[in-house]
């Protein structure tokens, strides 16, 4: 079981929660970045894999972290927006797409393997799609906190390190969305292909979004409001798993624009709300770029990937197990007997 179970009764019960985040070990921390300086390398040379090792140290608050229990997590959801013809793919794909994850046909299931990682997938009242919010809010309170406590209580405290994906149709465009209400700039600066539209889908979706933004304005103010008015089930699961995150002290790495997106809301929150997660990877879909710059989130990969279910977060896993490897298992220059500068 996770340290507390999600029993979220209102947004502002949601919102008191995420007001209200631990801030991790800076003892931990400190005790990691001293055992680099003693390690048999040039200060700093491992870079981004030194730094890695000390936001693991001070997450989990280890001196030493450990990575014995990792596990990604795929949400999956159905959107309504779906009508306005914005993905290339009918709305059924996500449910096979989820028969395909239990098979272990899909490439999340040939990653998480290879990086030691348990696959967990939650499908998210796939027959029920949200409303579409061009017309309707996505998600009314009681549905959007639904889907936020399905994601926090999948999070429990054992864990050493979590990736968060998703799967579901059409869902590019609640993220741009999303993007759009929280940083501005206009839905055509958020808005791309998706899973392959042609011009004339990828100009829907910057309709179907200015329509969805004009419809919720008075919303804009919130994030949590824009979650739920503009967002999706799985969006809001990893929202609510991000934060159990946080709260359990389980460090993050978040996976492509739809999972960034999702994760956001809790940034604009609580001005250290995402310091537990690191980008995996920066995707071909055009916002997510501008989104990591915009929460100052440099990414570990930049691939060209634009698949979704947290597969660049799990080859990020690797990433992560190299750093802490060195950190764990290099010789001081004392142990080697290695001259110091």
């Amino acid at each position: 079981m996770s340290t507390q179970s999600a029993s979220f009764k209102s947004l502002e019960d949601l919102r008191a929660a995420c007001l209200d985040l631990p801030a991790g070990s800076d003892t931990a921390a400190a005790a990691v970045a001293r055992r680099q300086d003693t390690l048999t390398k040039p200060p700093g040379s491992l870079g981004r894999l030194e730094t890695i090792a000390a936001w693991l140290g001070r997450w989990q608050g280890r001196d030493v972290p450990k990575l014995d229990h990792v596990k990604v997590f795929v949400f999956a959801g159905n959107h309504g927006v779906t009508a306005q013809g914005v993905s290339a793919y009918p709305s059924e794909v996500t449910v096979q797409m989820v028969a395909n994850f239990a098979g272990g046909g899909a490439a999340i299931n040939q990653l998480a393997r290879i990086a030691g990682a348990k696959l967990d997938v939650i499908p998210l009242d796939l027959d029920h799609p949200t409303g579409d919010f061009t017309q309707v809010p996505a998600m009314d309170e009681q549905a959007f906190l639904a889907a936020v406590s399905a994601g926090y209580d999948a999070v429990t405290k054992e864990l050493d390190l979590v990736c968060f994906g998703e799967m579901g149709i059409g869902n590019t465009t609640p993220a741009a969305a999303i993007s759009t209400a929280l940083f501005g700039g206009g839905a055509e600066k958020w808005t791309g292909r998706g899973t392959g539209v042609d011009d004339a889908g990828l100009k829907r979706k910057v309709v179907a979004i200015e329509a969805g933004l004009k419809r919720h304005a008075d919303s804009l103010s919130d994030p949590l409001k824009i979650a739920a008015a503009l967002g999706g089930r799985e969006l809001a699961a990893i929202f609510g798993a991000t934060l159990a995150a946080r709260k359990n002290n389980v460090p993050v790495l978040l996976d492509g624009f739809v999972c960034t997106a999702a994760a956001a809301p809790l940034a604009r929150l609580h001005p250290t709300g995402l310091a537990h997660t690191i980008a995996a990877h920066v995707s071909a879909e055009a916002g997510h770029r501008r989104l990591l710059e915009a929460l100052g989130l440099p990414p570990l990969l930049d691939l060209g990937m634009r698949l979704g279910e947290g597969s660049g977060a799990c080859l990020a896993v690797n990433i992560v197990r190299s750093a802490l490897e060195c950190h764990a298992k290099m010789a001081s220059f004392a142990e080697a007997g290695v001259s110091e500068k």
